[in-house]
């Protein structure tokens, strides 16, 4: 089995260095031609444990290539799409997909009918948009007939920066969308390396799958709004936050991840990922008041950060020297995009 990975930003190449890691033969793809350069060099754009030792390790053993050449895709099995799609510029929240389907595109003209190929969005991608992925490849390729010539797949990502290349091969679970058992066969065989870890593999439709990995993120930051809001109350009334989460977390119905009071929660994920679940509830004439809540509680929570550092420095803050212990939105990341700090 020989598999494609579009994009060699975060997830693009953690997906690709570990299926590597399983003995797949695998080609990363990107347009921006000096990463590509760099990363036949093994120099790794982004900071990730682990990432390093495993991109060398199988670009030495040749099971990991790197190019700019999406004609590369022609003798594959399957292809992931892994493009970025961050929140669009026109303040509604939604996710940008011009990437994915640009992606889509550029796939459609060097689909091999013989071999049968999947394409997955490996992206975090708002409902419906697998089927968009279906409807553009039908337009553009009338030759060929989907569900039996190639097949569309959406197996979201659950990684988290930090412990990236943990996640990917010890997973709380493994999620497949699709809609043919042929897609269902060939996703069990990609896996297939999982089952020694016992990781569990969910088969949905397409559209649960995508609606899986923002409800799952969403309820993750909700879980952080609630831990800092009880925070609030607890420094008007006296009480310990540390102990209120503590008892909170032994429950196990609730457990203690996720219940660490701080800044408000950042990063490449949960605000777009809320902003984007939002929109998708607004997009289909549903009022969302809970994720809405989410969104802006973090919001406020990063200005009251400000504001109590004013409120210690009696609002004399001209002059003074403020330090910041912490400068990304997590430990063992070099990404900043989204955090806390430097709202």
């Amino acid at each position: 089995m020989k598999i494609a990975v579009i994009g060699a930003g975060y997830v693009g190449l953690v997906t690709a260095a570990c299926f590597s890691e399983f003995g797949y033969k695998v080609v990363c793809i990107d347009s921006d031609k000096n990463k590509i350069k760099n990363l036949k060099k093994n120099i790794i754009p982004i900071y990730e444990p682990g990432l390093f030792d495993l991109v060398k390790k199988n670009t030495n053993s040749k099971y990991l290539e790197f190019t700019t050449d999406l004609k590369s895709i022609n003798d594959t099995n399957i292809i992931f799409i892994a493009v970025g799609t961050p929140t669009t510029r026109r303040g509604d929240g939604e996710a940008d997909l011009k990437y994915v389907f640009q992606v889509c595109n550029d796939i459609s003209f060097n689909l091999n009918k013989k071999n049968n190929q999947l394409i997955v969005t490996k992206s975090t991608v708002p409902i419906g948009t697998g089927a968009q992925i279906i409807k553009r490849l039908k337009k553009k390729r009338k030759d060929l007939v989907y569900g039996e010539d190639y097949h569309v797949v959406s197996n979201p990502e659950f990684l988290r920066e930090g412990s990236a290349i943990e996640d990917f091969l010890r997973p709380d679970r493994v999620v497949c969308g699709v809609s043919n058992e042929y897609s269902k066969n060939i996703m069990s065989k990609l896996y297939r390396p999982l089952n020694l870890r016992e990781a569990p593999i969910l088969f949905t439709d397409i559209e649960s799958a995508e609606l899986i990995k923002y409800a799952s993120n969403s309820f993750l930051a909700m879980k952080i709004s609630f831990i800092n809001e009880m925070a609030d109350l607890c420094e008007k009334v006296g009480g310990n936050v540390q102990q209120v989460a503590k008892g909170m977390g032994l429950d196990n119905r609730i457990g203690p991840k996720f219940l660490h009071p701080g800044p408000g929660f950042g990063g490449s994920c949960f605000p777009k990922d809320t902003r984007a679940l939002n929109a998708s509830f607004k997009k289909n004439g549903i009022k969302s008041t809970l994720i809405k809540s989410v969104i802006e509680f973090n919001e406020n929570r990063k200005i009251n950060m400000v504001n109590k550092v004013k409120r210690l420095l009696d609002y004399r803050i001209k002059g003074k020297t403020i330090a910041f212990l912490g400068v990304t939105f997590k430990p063992n990341t070099d990404d900043v995009r989204e955090s806390s700090s430097l709202v």
